[in-house]
C-alpha cells in the first residue's frame, strides 16, 4: 500500500462522471494532493475540489500529455456508455484508450500503475451463472464488444506499461442514472421485473465500494497485468432491489412481472419513445440483448482474496443513502 510519503500526481479521465468524480474523492480522503483531471468544459461534480483541470477529451493527444506528464498513478474512467454507433463506441472506448496509452509511454514511462476501468458487459454470453476473470469473452452488444477490444487494445502495451484491469458489474450510488431510472420507476408505485424475480439474478456494487477497490488495484503492486471483477459478495435477486429501493423510498410498489420475450419489444418501444423526446434511453435494444443474453453476475473472489477488496455497503444502506440522495438534489420528490 502507498503511504502519505510517495502519493504523486494522480491522472483521472472521466472525472466529472458518475463513478469518476466518487474516485476524485476518494483520492483526496486518502490524502492524494496532485489529482489532476480531463474534462472537456464543465467541471460538473469536481466544482469547487482542489484539483487540477485539463480541457480536453480522449483524442486531444496534447492534453492526454498534459494530463499524464509525470504522473505516477493513472485511472481511465471515461467512456461511452450509450451510443447507437459502433463507431461512435470505438472511437470512444477503444481508440480513446489507445490515445492515452501511447501518452503514457511518451510522457509518464515510469507510472506505478494505470488502471483501466472495463464492465462486465464485456463477458457477454457465459456458459456459467457467475463467470470470474477466466471466463471467455463473448459480448452482445455494442458497449461489451467495444469493452472487450479495449482490454485487448490494452495487452499490445503490457510489455512497456503497468496495466491492471478492473470490471464492474452493475454500479449504483448519488449522481446515477441509469438504475435511477428504475428507481424513479419504483417511486411512482410501480416495479416492473423480468421473470419470477426470486432467483440470484444480478451483482450490484455501491460506487463507494468500487472506487475503493479501484484506488486499492492502483496501490497494489499484485493488480498488475491482472484483470479484476469488483462486485458484490452475493448476487441478488430482483425481489431483494425491489425491497431495498422500497424500505429507501418509504411505500409499497406494484410489482409487474414482464416475460423475456417481451423484453425485445419493450427496448424498441423504448428506444421510439427516446426518438420522440431526443434522448437515448437506458432501456433500449442492446439493454436488452444484455438482459436477456448477456452475464449480469460476477465472482469477485479473486479480489477478494489477493487485493483485499472488502465492499462495506449492504444493499440496503446502499439504497438508502442513494434514495435521500436524489431526493436532497431534486430527482426525486421529498
Amino acid at each position: 500500500m502507498s503511504t502519505s510519503l510517495d502519493r504523486g500526481p494522480v491522472a483521472v479521465t472521466g472525472g466529472t462522471g458518475f463513478v469518476g468524480s466518487h474516485l476524485v474523492e476518494h483520492l483526496l480522503a486518502r490524502g492524494y494532493t496532485d489529482i489532476r483531471c480531463l474534462v472537456r468544459s464543465d467541471s460538473r461534480w469536481l466544482a469547487g475540489l482542489p484539483v487540477t483541470f485539463v480541457t480536453g477529451d480522449m483524442n486531444d493527444a496534447a492534453a492526454l500529455r498534459t494530463l499524464l506528464g509525470g504522473a505516477e498513478r493513472v485511472f481511465h474512467v471515461a467512456a461511452l456508455t450509450r451510443s447507437r454507433s459502433w463507431k461512435d463506441f470505438r472511437r470512444a472506448n477503444v481508440e480513446g484508450t489507445e490515445n492515452l496509452l501511447r501518452a503514457a509511454i511518451e510522457v509518464c514511462p515510469d507510472v506505478r500503475q494505470i488502471v483501466l476501468t472495463s464492465s462486465l458487459a464485456a463477458v457477454g454470453r457465459s456458459d456459467v451463472a457467475i463467470p470470474d476473470e477466466t471466463a471467455p469473452l463473448h459480448p452482445v452488444s455494442m458497449y461489451g464488444r467495444s469493452k472487450m477490444e479495449m482490454e485487448r487494445a490494452a495487452e499490445a502495451f503490457a510489455d512497456r506499461l503497468p496495466i491492471a484491469i478492473v470490471r464492474p458489474p452493475a454500479v449504483y450510488g448519488p449522481r446515477e442514472t441509469d438504475i435511477f431510472s428504475f428507481i424513479q420507476t419504483l417511486s411512482k408505485g410501480v416495479c416492473p421485473i423480468v421473470g419470477r424475480g426470486v432467483e440470484p439474478a444480478l451483482s450490484l456494487i455501491y460506487v463507494a465500494d468500487l472506487v475503493a477497490g479501484m484506488v486499492g488495484a492502483a496501490e497494489s503492486g499484485a493488480s498488475t497485468g491482472k484483470t479484476w471483477f469488483l462486485g458484490s459478495p452475493e448476487a441478488y435477486s430482483w425481489h431483494q432491489v425491489r425491497d431495498a429501493v422500497c424500505q429507501a423510498l418509504g411505500r409499497r410498489v406494484l410489482t409487474l412481472h414482464v416475460s423475456r420475450a417481451a423484453v425485445p419489444l419493450v427496448g424498441v418501444l423504448s428506444e421510439w419513445a427516446g426518438r420522440l423526446a431526443g434522448t437515448y434511453p437506458p432501456l433500449n435494444r442492446e439493454k436488452a440483448m444484455e438482459i436477456l443474453h448477456a452475464a449480469t453476475m460476477c465472482s469477485s473472489e479473486k479480489a477478494l482474496r489477493q487485493l483485499g477488496f472488502r465492499p462495506q455497503v449492504p444493499l440496503a444502506d446502499g439504497m438508502r443513502m442513494t434514495v435521500d440522495w436524489y431526493r436532497e438534489n431534486g430527482w426525486l420528490p421529498s
